[in-house]
Parts: C-alpha cells; sequence; structure tokens
C-alpha cells in the first residue's frame, strides 16, 4: 500500500550515531518531529536541536521551507540556530586570535541561512562584527572573514545599509585606500563600499569624496580578476549616483586617464574569460557612457539660436560651397535665401527651413551632431553622398537629412539611449570601448550602410520606410554578433545586403512554419510538376494578354507607348504603337508580327534588322520600361524605333523573371 501523499522517506544523520531511516509526516509539527528523533537517540531537550539540509548551505528546516523536503532527502540533526548564534558571537569576543578565526569560519558557514542570519543580527552580532572591522587589529584573514560575514549578514536585507556609522563607512575606506594590504581583504572593501553608494545617497557622497578616481584606475589595473570586477562595481556605481554634469566631468576625466583604452586591451581582450559580473558593469558602464547623448536627443533646435544657425550653414556649404560661391556672387539677398533654401532641399531636409524638421525629439539635436560629425570627419564620403543622391531622379534620390534624422531615433532605440540600467542585463558591444566618439563613429557607417542598401533596393521615395526596415534589420544582426571593433562591424554589416536579409527572412520564415519538414518537402516533390504546369499556363495567359511599354527616346523622354502581346496560338509575337488614354488594342489590329525561332533546346527570337535607310553600324540599343512597374523591362534603338520586346517576355514565359 502506497504512503499517504503528505509522508516522505527521508534520512536523518548525527555525528558518531546511527542514521535513522524515518517517514516524515509534513503535517505533524515540527517540534513534534524533533522530539522523535531525539528520543530514538535517547536525547534530552529537543527544542535545543534542529533540522538542517546535509548539503548545499546546510539551510535550516523551519515551517516555511519543510515541503522542500522530498523522497530521499538527507537531513542532519544540529544544535538550534538560537544556540549556535550565541555560541558563535561569544567566540568573536575570544582572547585567542585562534578562537576569533574559527567562530568567524564558523559564523561565514551559516550566514547565508535566513532564519540563521535573524538570530545573530537580534543578538547585536551586526555590531560586533563592525567592532572587529573598525578595530583593524588583523589586516588579513580575520579581517577578510569579518568583511564577508559581514556582507552575507547585511545581503538578506534585514538591516538598511543606510544605518551604517560614518565612522564605520570611513574605515573600509581607508582599507580600499591602502597601498599594502591583503589581497583578500580589497575586494570585500570595494563591495561593501559598492552596497553602500548604491543604497545611500548620503554614504554614497561620502564614498565619493573619500575614495579618489584614481585610486579605482590603480586597482583596475592590478592584474587580480576578482579585484579588477569590484573596482568596476564601485566605479560603477559612483557613475549612477552622481548628477549628469558631474558623470559627464566624472567620465570625461577617466577617458583622459585612458581607462577607455584598458578596459579594451586589458580586459575584455584579456586572456582570462570575461565574468559575469563585470559583463554587467561593462554593460552598465556603456549605458551611462551612450546616457550623455540624452540631453541633446531631447532638445529641439532652436532656429533664433546664432550657433545652431551656423552649424546648419556649415553643413550646406561642406556640401554645395564650391559650386555656391560662384553661383552666388554678386546675387541679392533674397536670390541667394532662394538658393540657400533649394541646397538645404537637395540635402534632403522636408523643408526649406530645416529648423522644422530638426525640432523632433527625439532626436533632436543628436541628428544635427551626426550629421556635422559625418561631414567633417568623411567630408569626401559626406560630398558623394549629397551629390550622387542630388543628380539621380527626384523620386530615386536617397534625402541625406532626413535619412540621418531618422537614422539616429533608430540608432538610439538599438542602443536604448536614455533608458535606465537593467539590473542583470550584461548586453554590452565591445566596439564601444575600442575608440573615441564610437556613437557618431557608429553614425557614419550606417549612413553609408543606408545609401548602399537604398540603391540595391532600387528605392524611391515612397519606400523609403521600407529601406530603414531594412537598415534596422542589417544593423540589429550586426550588432547582436557583438564584433569587437568598429572595422569589423563596418565588414559585417556591409556583407548583410538587401540580398542576403532576404535570404535569411525566408529561412527564418520556413523554419518557423515548419515547412522545411521531411514529409512537407516529400509533398512539394509531389506536387511540383503540376503545380510547374499551372505557372506555365499562367505566364502563356499572361503573355497572351500583353503590356504597354514606353518608347524612350533619345532625349530619355517616354511620352510614347507601343503595346505586344503573344499571338492565341503561342507562335507569333504582335506589336505596335498605341496612344496614350487608349485601351490595349486587339491582337488582330497590330499591324507588326516577329516569329519565333528555335535553336539549341530552348526559344530564341532573331534579333531585329535594323530600320530602313539606316547602317548596320548604326544600330544601337537603349533601354525601355514597363508601364506597370516603371522600371528597364528591355532595349530599344537610340533613336526610340524598332523596340525588341521579345526577349523579356520569353524570358517571362521560360520563368527566368
Amino acid at each position: 500500500m502506497a504512503p499517504p501523499r503528505n509522508v516522505v522517506k527521508i534520512a536523518v544523520q548525527m555525528r558518531d550515531a546511527i542514521p535513522q531511516l524515518i517517514q516524515l509526516d509534513q503535517a505533524k509539527p515540527l517540534a513534534a518531529v524533533l522530539k522523535e528523533v531525539c528520543d530514538a537517540w535517547s536525547l534530552p531537550h529537543s527544542e535545543r536541536y534542529a533540522l538542517q539540509f546535509a548539503d548545499g548551505h546546510r539551510r535550516y528546516i523551519t515551517e516555511n521551507n519543510r515541503m522542500e523536503i522530498k523522497n530521499g532527502s538527507i537531513l542532519c540533526l544540529s544544535t538550534a540556530p538560537d544556540r549556535e548564534a550565541e555560541r558563535l558571537l561569544r567566540g568573536l569576543q575570544s582572547e585567542s586570535r585562534e578562537g576569533r578565526r574559527e567562530a568567524l569560519r564558523h559564523l561565514l558557514l551559516l550566514a547565508p541561512d535566513l532564519t540563521f542570519a535573524r538570530e545573530v543580527i537580534g543578538r547585536d552580532g551586526l555590531q560586533r562584527l563592525g567592532t572587529i572591522i573598525e578595530d583593524g587589529d588583523d589586516l588579513g584573514e580575520v579581517l577578510a572573514l569579518a568583511l564577508r560575514a559581514f556582507l552575507e549578514l547585511m545581503e538578506h536585507g534585514v538591516v538598511s545599509w543606510e544605518t551604517l556609522s560614518i565612522p564605520f563607512v570611513r574605515k573600509v575606506v581607508c582599507y580600499v585606500n591602502m597601498n599594502l594590504m591583503d589581497a583578500s581583504v580589497q575586494p570585500l572593501a570595494l563591495g561593501l563600499l559598492e552596497n553602500v553608494t548604491l543604497s545611500s545617497p548620503t554614504l554614497g557622497q561620502l564614498v565619493k569624496s573619500e575614495v579618489p578616481l584614481d585610486r579605482l584606475l590603480v586597482h583596475l589595473q592590478v592584474m587580480n580578476q576578482q579585484l579588477q570586477t569590484k573596482a568596476m562595481a564601485l566605479l560603477t556605481a559612483l557613475l549612477q549616483g552622481a548628477t549628469p554634469a558631474e558623470r559627464k566631468h566624472m567620465l570625461d576625466y577617466l577617458w583622459q586617464r585612458n581607462l577607455r583604452q584598458f578596459i579594451y586591451k586589458n580586459i575584455i581582450h584579456s586572456a582570462a574569460p570575461l565574468g559575469d559580473e563585470m559583463a554587467h558593469h561593462l554593460y552598465v558602464l556603456q549605458a551611462l557612457m551612450l546616457g550623455l547623448l540624452e540631453p541633446r536627443m531631447r532638445t529641439p533646435l532652436d532656429p533664433y539660436s546664432q550657433e545652431q544657425r551656423e552649424q546648419l550653414q556649415a553643413l550646406r556649404q561642406a556640401a554645395f560651397e564650391p559650386e555656391g560661391e560662384s553661383v552666388g556672387a554678386g546675387l541679392s539677398a533674397d536670390r541667394r535665401r532662394s538658393l540657400c533654401a533649394r541646397e538645404f532641399r537637395k540635402l534632403g531636409f522636408s523643408n526649406s527651413n530645416p529648423a522644422q524638421d530638426l525640432e523632433r525629439v527625439p532626436p533632436g539635436l543628436l541628428a544635427l551632431d551626426n550629421m556635422l560629425y559625418f561631414s567633417r570627419q568623411a567630408p569626401s564620403a559626406y560630398s558623394r553622398f549629397v551629390l550622387e543622391n542630388s543628380s539621380r531622379e527626384d523620386k530615386h534620390e536617397c534625402p541625406f537629412a532626413r535619412s540621418s534624422i531618422q537614422l539616429t531615433v533608430l540608432l538610439c532605440d538599438l542602443l536604448h539611449v536614455g533608458e535606465p540600467c537593467s539590473e542583470t542585463a550584461q548586453d554590452f558591444s565591445p566596439m564601444f570601448f575600442g575608440q573615441d566618439q564610437s556613437f557618431h563613429e557608429l553614425f557614419c557607417v550606417s549612413i553609408q550602410l543606408l545609401n548602399k542598401t537604398w540603391k540595391e533596393m532600387r528605392a524611391t521615395q515612397e519606400d523609403f520606410d521600407k529601406v530603414m526596415q531594412v537598415v534596422r534589420e542589417q544593423l540589429a544582426r550586426t550588432l547582436a554578433l557583438k564584433p569587437s571593433s568598429l572595422e569589423l562591424f563596418r565588414t559585417k554589416v556591409n556583407a548583410l545586403t538587401y540580398g542576403e536579409v532576404l535570404r535569411l527572412r525566408q529561412t527564418e520564415r520556413l523554419h518557423q512554419e515548419g515547412t522545411l519538414a521531411p514529409p512537407i518537402l516529400e509533398l512539394r516533390e509531389k506536387l511540383k510538376p503540376e503545380l510547374m504546369g499551372l505557372i506555365r499556363q499562367q505566364r502563356l495567359l499572361r503573355l497572351c494578354e500583353g503590356t504597354l511599354f514606353h518608347k524612350i527616346s533619345s532625349r530619355r523622354r517616354q511620352d510614347k507607348l507601343w503595346f505586344c502581346c503573344l499571338s492565341p496560338n503561342h507562335k507569333v509575337l504582335q506589336y505596335g504603337d498605341v496612344e496614350e488614354g487608349v485601351g490595349p488594342p486587339t491582337p488582330e489590329s497590330l499591324p507588326e508580327q516577329r516569329e519565333e525561332g528555335i535553336g539549341a533546346g530552348r526559344h530564341v527570337l532573331p534579333r531585329a534588322a535594323p530600320p530602313r535607310g539606316r547602317q548596320g553600324s548604326q544600330w544601337s540599343t537603349q533601354p525601355f520600361s514597363c508601364s506597370s512597374c516603371g522600371r528597364h523591362q528591355g532595349t530599344a534603338d537610340r533613336q526610340g524605333l524598332s523596340p525588341r520586346p521579345g526577349e523579356r517576355l520569353w524570358e517571362a514565359k521560360q520563368g527566368r523573371l
């Protein structure tokens, strides 16, 4: 017969005694269970004992956690937590250094247990540990054990860090500032000050004034990973507790002392693996660095600011000044303003007054900072971007200013600029510690990527949002790889072309939908012949319906139309000129026909002869475009006569389009 569900079979052990195998009834009070166990070993005063888990931190069994006992668990009988706490605290006052050391070691083993910690704290255990720390009689193992036990007890949150006294905090600061200290003491002292800084603004200001940044830099440069981690933890805590102005001043000073270069070379690229705690602190440091951009991101452009107007003019002049100086010389003020407004529109602003574009927050003035940085640090790439798009057709040009504004918003979103730091995140990018002005440098790479993607997509103004979605995906995928340098980021993101993005999307969609499963692939192979027949039939029907094309003259004008279709018997292409606004003609009304030729196993249309009265050497081709999509679909002669429609139409017929 199976035992009741609230009964578990366990073993209870005690030193120098034979273990007991008992059935623990979870409905029975814990005091009654203890009495039964003590009676089996003939132990009086069962209230002086308690049960503990035999493994792990040897936590005490209480009414609150007794349901964690499972079948097969091993427990041990030990002294009750109140009596054990009293015994160990008496040991801390021993005249013998060895006695204090043993008491601290045993206290440290039991400190992670909340039940025991409450008993110690209730008997002024923190004050006794604080006395050992403040006296500093032993700067070696005893002090390290006392600091570790103090931290373990405070971690339970029973007592607030704000209750610590100023003399106690100053004494711990002294341990941090000492040159000759035990290697195990200073990391613990730094960890204690970190908790004080994060929990108490008043004591945090004391730590900030007493611990100089140079001292933290010294600890960071010691090749001791634990010491580096705790020094970085205190540094990020001080930065988080500072005002934005103080934080900027502190980061500027640290950067002048080459902290960034040291982190990049000796911590990120260290031979030892980067621990989770250090990764979190580097994430926090990166977030605080990027957070310095938030005021500019939240500030709109002031149209009455002389400095900001001059920055806009500098942006325009960097792209058009050589041309503008020659064209604008001797013009009136109104004509010059008109010329400037036209150049701002060429620069990609939506309004002739660019201040209206930069009133949006975010990105506010941060977008202007990015554009100015790009124009000054990469003037050739900037001029090429602007002039190349200025020479395109209006609908195909990539607007630099509008793209820069939207791209700045995108980067701020991807990098979480201005968002509060997570307490557990470790997602930092090594390349942000690889060089100065990392955000602006990332913008320079991204704006050139945007122009490249725009050309790959053959985008128009109506496709702007689609291009930004692709660029967002390119940047997000590359940032997720955590490239170690900006150059590596540039290489990886440029390799992620628009075609590669489409391929990745298709692959991920197939995996999500399960269409790559073997049964689906087998069914697809069975249905393929029938589907290919339907596709061929549909394409032939589409060819028989015909299509209107624009004729492109030598002046690239598209003011005439012609129509081409496949005959109902699928043997002849019929085509001819049509008037604009008139519906598609019937096949019988088309005056010209061209028969198909067959060679080398596939359909080939013979090349059209040159028009009457022209020499063969003068025959050349120009592209023509389809009226439905507006893109180039075939070729025609230079004078706009005798187009060759069959080549593209037969490619469609054979399944190549």
